[in-house]
């Protein structure tokens, strides 16, 4: 049986300006491991996992900002982090996620019609099989894959000189996540687009180059994204209970 070659792409070049620490947030530790080491040790026991690895060869890619270089080095000697490669972000994370398509392509590899690449946020640690399962089984049948949930809360839409508000009908809303997942060489060809202030994920670039068959997959409530200070505790407690594969 021939695999399926992955590259999972791991955003991690933020300056977490929210967080409200001089330490990014992908590098504060939940009980005394670094949000990022956790992210990359999950992500690569899914992918040994012989229900993966029978189908995939993969290769991990972190991007980071170049000033946390060292930083990283230090990390990854005192702690055991998977193989990965290491590519330099830019000032959005459109331009880390394109960085790290450059990479791929330039050092000889060919993204072609069979290649599927993941995006993941690096401060998302509470990753899991299932997440990986569900946006891989998407692309079967579309360009792309996304994991979402539906919003808890009410919305209201505000309107444009926010003097007034709207409200919105949550139960045909959905909150996207991310490990989110494509066809390589599709998302390779949509980031060569120019940079556009509404790619906010790599879902919406998809979809600025034309790319509207991005499916959804069922997301997970406890893959949060480490945003403030706080989320650190909660994530503490969601990955006590939950197993990566």
């Amino acid at each position: 049986m021939n695999k399926s070659r992955i590259y999972n792409i791991i955003v991690a070049a933020g300056k977490g300006s929210r967080f409200g620490s001089d330490l990014p947030k992908q590098f504060c530790k939940i009980d005394g491991i670094p949000v990022l080491v956790i992210t990359l040790n999950r992500l690569n026991a899914i992918f040994l996992n012989p229900e993966f690895s029978s189908r995939y060869d993969y290769a991990n890619i972190v991007v980071l900002n170049q000033a946390h270089t060292d930083t990283w080095n230090s990390i990854c000697k005192e702690f055991d982090v998977p193989a990965h490669m290491i590519v330099y972000g830019g000032q959005t994370r459109w331009e880390s996620v394109k960085n790290a398509i450059d990479h791929i392509t330039h050092s000889g590899q060919v993204i072609d019609a069979d290649t599927i690449i993941t995006v993941h946020d690096g401060a998302r640690p509470v990753i899991n099989s299932r997440l990986y399962a569900g946006v891989l089984a998407g692309i079967g049948n579309g360009s792309g894959c996304i994991p979402a949930v539906p919003v808890v809360d009410s919305l209201r839409q505000i309107g444009s000189d926010s003097t007034y508000s709207i409200p919105l009908d949550r139960a045909s809303i959905r909150a996207v996540q991310t490990p989110q997942a494509f066809r390589g060489n599709l998302l390779a060809q949509a980031y060569q687009q120019p940079f556009d202030e509404t790619f906010t994920d790599d879902a919406s670039v998809m979809a600025k180059a034309g790319y509207a068959d991005i499916l959804l997959s069922e997301g997970d409530p406890h893959n949060i994204k480490i945003t403030l200070a706080s989320d650190l505790k909660i994530a503490s407690i969601y990955l006590a209970d939950e197993p990566s594969t």
